[in-house]
This record gives C-alpha cells, structure tokens and sequence, in this order.
C-alpha cells in the first residue's frame, strides 16, 4: 500500500475524492442535483437528498484536532488555509474538481427506547425526519481507509422542521471537544476535524441565567453560530435502517425491498468489510452482521461505563449502525455519583447512566427488527437473528463484569464486593472518575481516597470504607495474577525469603497500580470547566477551548501541577445544582 502523500491545500484533497453513498445508493427522485433543497419537506424514498450546506459569513478559525490531522496526512497548516476554512465553513462553490459542490443530507426514523415514533415528524408521517444541521460534504480514502466528512451547523434541510439548521458556539465547542477526549479515552467514537465560528451570524436559543437552579432554561441568549466537522467511517445510524424498513413493511413504494437491501449492504461495505464477504448468501450476511454489531455495540456502552459517560439520549438514530460514539447532544460525565444520573433535563432515567445497557439492547432489537425483512422467508434464519437478539444483555452483562473487575485491579468480578463499592460511593456522594483514579494507589486507609469524596467519611461510614478496603486488597492478593507472581521462584525449588517476597509483593503491586491507571482516566470532562471555556470563546478569546483540548486529549498522563490544581478536583459548591452545568437542555 502507497502512503498518501501530505496534503497541504483543498486542490491536494480533491485528488482523494471519493463519493461512494452518492454513486452506491439512490438520490431521492423529487430533489435537485445542484442541492437547493432547504425547506421543510416529505421523502417518501431514496437514500439521501443533496443539499447546499448555507455557508458561515466571515468564519474565524478557533482549533483543528492535530490528531486527525496527522492520521489523515494533512499538514498543520491546512487548518487556517484559507480555501479549506470555506470548504469546512460551507463554502463549496468554488470548490476544484471531483469535489461536489453540494453536500447530502439523509433522513431516517425515529425509536425512543425500542419505540418507533412518527409524530416528531413535522408531518407526523415520519417521512420529515432526519438530518436537520447536518450535511456530509466530503468522502475520500486516505490509506486505504475511507472517511466521510460532516458539517454540524451548516443550515437548512428538508428534514430541518422550520428551524435554521445552525449550531451555537457552545454546543459546537462541547462536540468538538468531547470527541477529542472520547478517542483519547479509547471509546470508539467520530472525530472532531475542525472548529469554525462566524463573526457575522448570531441566533437565539434558550439557556440558563448564572446561577440559575431552574431545572429549564429560563432566558433567551444570542449565540455566535459555528461549524464543527465530524468525521467517521460512515454516518449511518439503526434509525436509517428502520426507515428503509418501515417503508418495506407498509410497502411505501416499489424500490422499498431494494433500498433496504441496498444500505444494508453499504453498512456492510463502510464498516464490516473485515469481517463480512459481499458475496455470500444474503441470510447469512444478516446473521454475521446482527453479530458483529452486537460485539461492537455491547463494548461501546461498557467502554461509555468504564469513563463515566451518559449519552443522555440514545434514540436509534443517534446509535452509529457502525458502532461508535456518535451525536454528542445532551451528554455528559458522572462527577457525584448517581447510577441513574441523567444530564439531560428533556430525558429520564431510560437513557440514564447504569441503565445504557437497556437503552443499548432497546436499540440492538429496532436493528434487528430492521433487518428482518431481508430475510421473512427464511425461518432458520429468523430464529437465529431472534437469539442473537435475545444473547445481547447476556453479552453486555459479561463484558460489564471483567471491565468493573480491571477498573479495581482484579481478575475476576467479585459482585458482592463491586456493589458494596457503589453503596459506598452513592453515600459518600462520591466523584466517579476520581475515586477509581485514587483507588489505582491502592489505598489502605479512608483518608487516602478523601480527596475524592464530597460527604465527608467520619464515624460509621469511615468504619464502611476501612472495611471495604481490607476485602478489596484480600481479593486482589487472592487474584490468580497475584498469587502466580508471588508464588513464581526463579528456580525451581528456590525458597523466597521475607525480602524476596516483600520485594515481589511490591513490584505486584506496582504492575496492579500501573494496569488500573490504563483504564481509570485522571483527567475527566467537568462541565463547570467546559462552561468558561465556551464563554470565553463568545467573546473572541480561543486559549481555553486549546488548553483543555490539550488536557483532554491526554486523559491517562500524569500532567503539570498546575493543571492538576485546576482540573483535578472536585465540581465548586456553587456549581452542584447550576443550570447549565449540572443538567441541560439539548444543546443547540
């Protein structure tokens, strides 16, 4: 394979073009080729609707993600060219050739917790819904590695409802940073390309008064509009899949089967083609498929348990058929514990924190239910789609239990122990990623791990904690891994003297410390830093959004003092119960 080389200008891009959902799959037969298509409107088929994304006036630059960057080959000073800031600020129409001077917005349906709904629908038909801020510009393959590029922001589409399609700087902010953080954590997820605002263009949108406690926004604020580019293998969500299949099932036009089979299989294509050959009878690529987004979706959620996140809002159509972290919205990270914590105020406790495996397998079975039209015909393959759907939970259930068990530096889940730990946490109130993280020291003692909880641990719950403690350091000196270190001579027959063994002990110790680390963040999303950072962009000033991207994206390290004084602490008191930072509305 040939390395592509660097790209330093949009004319470098263009030559790595390549539009596979546009020649693949089927224009909607009512739209326009040039992409004037931006009302409100019904799609009653197709694929996608090409549409011109609205371009931001007078866009300023605030920060690129040198990560992707470097993945794609782009070099440093692309991100303030001023040809690629038009092109990732909407601005296609001087765009150079094969780049497409329009862009393509898809529609898809809507399940809430395994719950088709249709009356979101502007036309309560669910023909209106789908991308309504988002429009891909870009396909190309860069090492033998196909990306699809998305403006969030970029104005008006059929699927807008009547609203203007635009993204305010803070919600802009959140995603971009969030998906920076997120791949540093290792949790599959999009990625943030770049970061635009205009200088021009402000809108209204509701939010919250500072300080306010109000559970809803209680103010109207003019916001700068941005555009942030995500980027990811494809953007195909189970909600598309249950359009096509809804249109099958209620025989919506001639094509419906075809178009079904034929997303299918460009899912197929785009994601899984590693692990599934095109080729093969059809009843069989629905089972490995069923299969292979099962193993990815299951350990998505855990890895969204491991960090501390809530999606806030895992509607099939913000769960990437790919399986991968996609919509950054309403989400957030636990600080004070809460097992049903739920940033989110327009969501409940379906889509909360510890119940994402529900919410999970809710989504899991509208995929399977998609897929089932492919193959009514064929029982044997119906009943094995039927217990793959049903081995979900089982699945998650495990892969929950060895992720709980490495988080505390054990081998083997042990449950009585793991949920006296969440008893604990719940009652001490708390910080979730800082706990873990201060566990990783192997703590002996309640005051090692004060640092990390809100309520003080005086008098019984101390007692609690102290006990708690003492099982855990038995259960990890009876790991398996720790026995066989200790047990380990180098002879056989050697005997290990008090030394050797307070040597070996320590050295154990030191792996269990290191391999906890990997997996318990140090640094963490905390909203009440995010807040100023988003703010302070507002009004021009980009050094904040920087220096946490920074932070963020290197999540594990050990970093300066001063950043641990600042970042590495628990939320102010004035911020517990602040609108805007301990809940939200959907950012906008």
């Amino acid at each position: 394979m040939t390395k592509t080389s660097t790209i330093f200008s949009i004319n470098d891009l263009a030559a790595y073009a390549d539009y596979s959902f546009l020649t693949k799959l089927n224009a909607d037969p009512q739209s326009s080729d040039y992409g004037d298509d931006h009302n409100p409107r019904q799609v009653f088929s197709g694929h996608f609707v090409p549409v011109k994304p609205t371009p931001l006036p007078e866009p300023e630059y605030i920060a690129h993600s040198e990560s992707l960057f470097n993945e794609l080959n782009f070099d440093k000073s692309l991100a303030t060219n001023d040809d690629f800031i038009k092109m990732f600020s909407g601005d296609l129409f001087q765009v150079p050739e094969p780049i497409k001077k329009a862009g393509w917005a898809t529609g898809y349906a809507l399940s809430i917790y395994g719950t088709e709904y249709t009356q979101q629908c502007p036309f309560r038909t669910g023909n209106g819904y789908g991308d309504g801020r988002a429009i891909s510009i870009f396909e190309t393959v860069i090492d033998n590695k196909r990306w699809e590029m998305q403006l969030k922001g970029a104005g008006r589409t059929p699927y807008c409802s009547g609203a203007d399609g635009r993204a305010v700087l803070r919600s802009s902010v959140r995603e971009f940073l969030a998906q920076e953080h997120m791949h540093a954590l290792g949790v599959p997820t999009s990625r943030s390309l770049s970061l635009y605002v205009s200088k021009q263009e402000r809108v209204d949108r509701p939010w919250y008064t500072e300080g306010s406690l109000s559970a809803d926004p209680d103010i109207m604020v003019s916001n700068p509009v941005a555009i942030s580019t995500r980027v990811a293998p494809s953007f195909l969500r189970v909600g598309q899949l249950e359009l096509f299949a809804r249109r099958v099932r209620q025989q919506e036009h001639a094509d419906a089967l075809k178009e079904l089979s034929m997303i299918v299989d460009h899912l197929i294509e785009r994601e899984y083609s590693q692990e599934i050959d095109l080729q093969i009878p059809t009843a069989e690529k629905v089972i490995k498929l069923a299969e292979a987004f099962r193993e990815r979706l299951s350990s998505l959620v855990t890895h969204w348990l491991r960090v501390g996140f809530c999606q806030g809002n895992f509607n099939s159509d913000n769960c990437a058929a790919g399986g991968y972290t996609l919509d950054y919205g309403p989400f957030g990270f636990q600080e004070v514990f809460d097992p049903v914590f739920q940033p989110w105020t327009g969501g409940g406790q379906h889509f909360s924190f510890l119940n994402q495996p529900n919410a999970a397998e809710r989504n899991f079975t509208s995929f399977c239910s998609a897929l089932e039209p492919l193959i009514k015909d064929d029982e044997a393959a119906l009943e094995k789609l039927e217990n793959i759907r049903q081995s979900f939970l089982g699945l998650i259930e495990q892969k929950c239990q060895i992720m709980w068990a490495s988080k505390l530096g054990m081998d083997d889940y042990d449950s009585p122990l793991f949920v006296s730990l969440i008893e604990l946490m719940v009652d001490s109130s708390a910080d979730y990623n800082m706990l873990f993280r201060e566990l990783c020291s192997l703590p002996t003692d309640v005051s090692d791990i004060e640092k990390a909880l809100y309520k003080p641990a005086v008098d019984k719950l101390a007692d609690r904690w102290n006990e708690w403690l003492a099982r855990w350091h038995q259960a990890i000196a009876e790991s398996p891994l720790e026995k066989s270190a200790l047990e380990k001579n180098d002879l056989p027959g050697d005997e290990v003297s008090t030394s050797e063994l307070s040597t070996k002990q320590g050295l154990n110790k030191s792996f269990i410390s290191e391999r906890m680390k990997r997996v318990n963040p140090k640094f963490t999303w905390r909203e009440w830093q995010i807040v100023p950072a988003y703010q302070q962009a507002s009004e021009g000033e980009y050094d904040l959004v920087r220096k946490l991207q920074q932070i963020l994206t290197s999540p594990y390290d050990e970093q300066s003092e001063d950043i641990t004084n600042e970042g590495y602490r628990l939320r102010p008191q004035e911020f517990i119960y602040a609108g805007g930072v301990s809940h939200y509305s959907c950012s906008s």
